[in-house]
């Protein structure tokens, strides 16, 4: 079995091209920063996260052009391909890429712009000096 879930933040800008014929189709390459759980323990500061080349095709590169924007926290599920291919130095150069099979936000787009610390749990903000009236069924 070949599948792959990832959580992480856009490195960059997606980059969108278009199939060209009478059936065109988006494909976007984007790059995933995906934190790593553990660290060594002398680490010395070095990287803690992981660059992930990932790859959409059809409306989920669409999607990734209309909406994915550097920095945006995403969950990616998909399946992982490598292939190889020679540079123009006569060089061969192997890749490997999570060809994208469902992505969507990681996060709201409220926590996204900056509302660092204000926690979003979905109940309404009750003021301190709100009237205790009992509960309409009764209390």
């Amino acid at each position: 079995m070949n599948n792959v879930i990832l959580m992480g933040r856009l490195t960059r800008e997606p980059e969108v091209r278009f199939t060209t014929g009478d059936n065109a189709m988006a494909i976007a390459r984007y790059t995933l920063a995906v934190d790593r759980r553990f660290t060594r323990r002398n680490d010395d500061g070095g990287q803690n996260a992981d660059f992930i080349s990932c790859v959409a095709f059809g409306k989920s590169g669409e999607f990734a052009q209309n909406y994915f924007h550097k920095g945006t926290k995403v969950v990616v599920r998909g399946r992982i391909q490598t292939g190889s291919y020679t540079n123009k130095d006569g060089q061969k150069v192997y890749t490997t890429d999570v060809v994208v099979e469902d992505q969507e936000f990681a996060e709201s787009k409220k926590a996204a712009s900056g509302s660092a610390g204000v926690e979003d749990t979905g109940f309404i903000n009750v003021p301190d000096d709100a009237d205790d009236e009992p509960l309409p069924w009764g209390a």
